[in-house]
């Protein structure tokens, strides 16, 4: 029971190994690559008792981001070389997504990425500088999207996919500790970094199609529904003499019961790995918004106790109330991360409702 703490590497490593093992650590998986080959529904009902557990999901950079991209549109060699080792988190990868300029607005990526020879191999020289990477202190590898074609006739254009190994000279981590006072994302600097081309997923310019099918898995489970779940319980468990508090639970529980049915629809709807799909953004922007209420609930519950009570303590553990403050605090970023709020707006208004 991790009751909003935390897990350590170690920790995170032995639990994803452990579902490995059972051949639960990639949910969305075909059994060909060592999934379950669960189907949508049976899939949403894993991570929905893994999150009221509560229990980590197996890393998303892994299993829900770039293992279906590699899957669909990687080389034989980049499948048998890194799904195995991503199931496993022998290899745990970071995205190298976002910059200072360049965050919900994707296109304006301005890390370079040059073609160069090398003698008997070609490379990319990388340069540039990447922000909000989460567990990037962890990671031994990136999936990263750098500008190929600075003269691109549109900026989706001219994007390359690469994947980067971490410990190659010229990357440098530095860590950004956020308002709950932890460490859990990061800024990335790459200097001449050297990025051999067997690296590349895709086509060369056309990065711009695995990461809209990368972030349409990212934004997925981002809706994060088991979670909102779970705080309600908490909620539940804390009690309150306020009327108001149990009368707000009851409409968010409706709301998240809304939320559920419209993500198995749109789950039933996918087929496999495959594509993006732009329903995901309704699923990112309502999960977040009722996660974000019961979180703001749970703290009008606890009252004064969360101020008192040291997160980090061990006695978080026993007593979850020491949580609800920074798990609050956090999550306010989670209306832009994975695509900021009024992106999701933009998506919907474009390619769900043909405004």
């Amino acid at each position: 029971m991790l009751e909003g703490r935390v897990p350590s590497r170690e920790e995170v490593v032995a639990w994803q190994r452990t579902l490995n093992r059972r051949g639960w650590a990639t949910p969305s998986w075909p059994k060909q690559w060592g999934g379950p080959g669960w189907s949508p529904i049976e899939r949403a009902i894993f991570f929905d008792e893994l999150h009221q557990a509560p229990a980590p999901e197996p890393v998303s950079f892994n299993v829900a981001m770039l293992g279906p991209v590699l899957i669909r549109y990687g080389t034989e060699e980049q499948k048998s070389r890194f799904l195995p080792a991503t199931a496993n988190l022998d290899i745990w990868w970071c995205q190298g997504f976002s910059e200072p300029g360049a965050g919900s607005d994707l296109a304006a990526v301005r890390t370079t990425g040059v073609r160069m020879s090398g003698g008997a191999d070609d490379y990319f020289l990388i340069n540039g500088h990447k922000i909000w990477q989460g567990m990037a202190h962890h990671a031994n590898w990136m999936f990263i999207l750098v500008r190929t074609d600075p003269n691109a006739s549109k900026r989706q254009a001219g994007l390359t996919f690469l994947l980067l190994d971490m410990t190659l000279p010229g990357v440098n981590v530095r860590p950004i500790i956020t308002i709950d006072g932890r460490h859990e994302v990061n800024e990335v600097f790459l200097d001449d970094v050297r990025v051999p081309v067997d690296c590349l997923v895709g086509i060369e310019n056309d990065g711009w199609t695995m990461t809209k099918a990368l972030l349409s898995n990212e934004r997925t489970n981002i809706a994060r529904i088991g979670m909102t779940k779970h705080i309600l319980r908490r909620i539940k468990t804390i009690g309150s003499e306020d009327a108001s508090v149990a009368k707000r639970a009851a409409a968010i529980e409706a709301e998240l019961r809304v939320l559920e049915v419209t993500q198995l629809r749109i789950l039933t709807a996918q087929s496999g790995v495959d594509g993006a799909d732009p329903r995901s953004s309704i699923l990112k922007l309502k999960g977040v918004e009722l996660r974000q209420a019961a979180s703001e609930l749970l703290m009008q519950a606890v009252g004064t106790a969360s101020l008192r009570a040291d997160p980090a303590g061990p006695e978080a553990i026993a007593n979850p109330v020491g949580t609800a403050l920074p798990n609050y605090a956090i999550l306010r970023a989670a209306s832009i991360y994975g695509g900021a709020s009024e992106i999701q707006k933009t998506i919907i208004a474009k390619s769900v409702l043909g405004l």
